[in-house]
């Protein structure tokens, strides 16, 4: 993990060029057309998902009814996304996923290292079945070394790469002096989801230039020590808490599959392709394990 940058990308099989989906219409997003699978749960992969959602991309997320879920992350990342459930260890919806595969641009994935592996649905099978396919995969702490293999959460990963103590000691403790103090969000997990999406976009321009099959892969631990690389805001502890109503201009009110939501609106400020979500957030499961048409 040592060394390695926030984001690679690696070419993983042969593919003819694909270009984007031309634009179906003068409004239309620059990710409209592209179908994505979102193997994903709790919080960085989905916040990638949503961000590919949010640029026109037919996200279909895809989980189990057995798989345990954080019900306000799902209505927060759940948003411009559609939502199904197989069960990998049925051979009938093992075969639909494979028929979703073969019609996917991209497909990102959180399990475990080596778990999708195992089911037959790794980035080199998958490359093999649908070449020219953008495999995005997220994990704790890389994909070399010696806990390449290891499972991670946030939370765990800001202790590794020592946040913890370096929050404690901005708090005014030594270290070792002083109770490790967690960061005030789940922030490796929401910059490893940007940067996830990032890497998804970035290799479906290498696809339409050069062709090919290509793996991106992202880790919380890269992302953390980026993230400390960056420096620390002077006297960012002293920042007083925002309230609700400090943020009241960012926020809008949208319906939802679990009523009317209130919502921080996105970010970017795009000035021909506006980033929007036109799905609303639905409960796990709602929609069928099928693609929409491709206009």
């Amino acid at each position: 993990m040592h060394g390695l940058p926030p984001v690679t990308l690696e070419r993983i099989g042969d593919a003819p060029p694909q270009p984007l989906p031309a634009p179906a219409s003068a409004d239309a997003q620059p990710l409209s057309g592209v179908r994505v699978l979102d193997f994903t749960r709790i919080i960085a992969g989905p916040v990638a998902g949503r961000t590919l959602a949010a640029h026109g991309a037919d996200v279909l997320l895809v989980t189990a009814a057995h798989l345990p879920s954080i019900a306000p992350l799902v209505i927060d990342t759940g948003r411009g996304k559609r939502s199904c459930q197989l069960d990998l260890r049925d051979p009938d919806d093992k075969r639909t996923l494979h028929k979703l595969l073969h019609g996917a641009d991209v497909m990102v994935q959180g399990y475990r290292p080596g778990g999708l592996a195992e089911l037959g649905v790794g980035p080199e099978a998958a490359a093999r079945a649908r070449p020219g396919i953008v495999y995005v995969s997220l994990s704790a702490y890389g994909h070399v070394g010696p806990w390449s293999h290891k499972r991670g959460f946030d939370s765990l990963v800001q202790t590794a790469t020592g946040f913890n103590d370096a929050e404690a000691r901005a708090a005014g403790g030594e270290a070792g002096c002083n109770t490790p103090r967690p960061l005030p969000a789940q922030v490796l997990d929401h910059a490893a989801g940007y940067l996830l999406a990032f890497g998804a976009m970035a290799a479906l321009h290498r696809r339409a230039v050069e062709g090919g099959s290509w793996h991106v892969r992202v880790s919380l631990a890269q992302v953390g020590q980026w993230l400390r690389g960056l420096g620390r805001v002077p006297d960012g502890l002293k920042a007083p808490e925002q309230k609700i109503d400090d943020i009241a201009d960012l926020l809008e009110a949208v319906p939802s599959g679990f009523g009317m939501l209130t919502v921080v609106r996105h970010a970017a400020q795009l000035s021909e392709t506006r980033a929007r979500w036109t799905l609303p957030s639905e409960p796990l499961g709602t929609h069928a394990p099928e693609w929409l048409p491709r206009a």
